[in-house]
């Protein structure tokens, strides 16, 4: 498991945040967030989907592995890290929100996840150091979701793979209101933009449920070492 750092580079300026990023550090949102996050999916999806849907769609795309190193970028109260560890795998959960990270230790007791107080857009963790990422709708938050998609795609070694969960860019009017800065920031990213901020990547599964998109994507090997 990679070291638990922040910006290698002390005189770097910190980048900026969403103001969806600071509403996540408040501790009501903490609180309240996994209550949200177990109905957030139906509601925008239009149908039944509860996070054990959720977790049955990830684990059967993905197939996490007893000894992987995975990182659940944004884990806010940890719901994929919670998969993961169930799964065997060695799990980094980050998040930039500590109140988020309180509660997500508080209700992950099994103690084989490490926390991290980290904005990934700018980590300083090391190149190469995951064979997975799994990330829940933070890619919406993100002040700069270029940035943040270029880091997790440096992060993972030559056959990893990054799991993304998002709402694309419809082009409505409710998406054009959340993204102006002073009503949350939002980004709404259309799926072939998220594939162009991954070169080197190859998409294998896209699934769009209502208003919800999920997709997996896979880092290329080394021609020198493909069979």
């Amino acid at each position: 498991m990679p070291q638990m750092q922040g910006n290698l580079n002390p005189h770097a300026a910190p980048p900026e945040l969403s103001l969806a990023q600071h509403s996540n550090k408040l501790e009501l949102t903490a609180r309240g967030y996994m209550l949200w996050r177990a109905q957030s999916l139906g509601l925008l999806s239009g149908a039944p989907f509860g996070l054990e849907r959720e977790a049955r769609l990830f684990r059967s795309l993905c197939s996490p592995q007893p000894g992987q190193d995975w990182l659940d970028a944004g884990t806010s109260a940890g719901f994929y890290a919670g998969i993961l560890a169930g799964a065997g795998c060695r799990v980094l959960a980050a998040d930039l929100s500590a109140p988020m990270l309180r509660e997500g230790q508080r209700r992950e007791t099994s103690g084989k996840i490490d926390w991290a107080l980290l904005n990934l857009e700018d980590s300083g963790l090391p190149e190469a150091s995951f064979d997975g990422v799994a990330v829940g709708a933070t890619l919406n938050e993100t002040h700069d979701p270029a940035r943040f998609l270029r880091e997790l795609a440096r992060m993972l070694r030559p056959g990893g793979q990054l799991w993304l969960m998002y709402l694309p860019r419809t082009g409505g009017p409710l998406q054009s209101l959340l993204s102006r800065p002073a009503l949350g920031g939002l980004n709404f990213p259309d799926p072939a933009w998220v594939g162009r901020q991954l070169p080197g990547m190859h998409l294998t599964d896209g699934l769009g449920i209502g208003a919800v998109r999920f997709g997996r994507y896979v880092k290329n090997q080394p021609e020198s070492d493909a069979v």
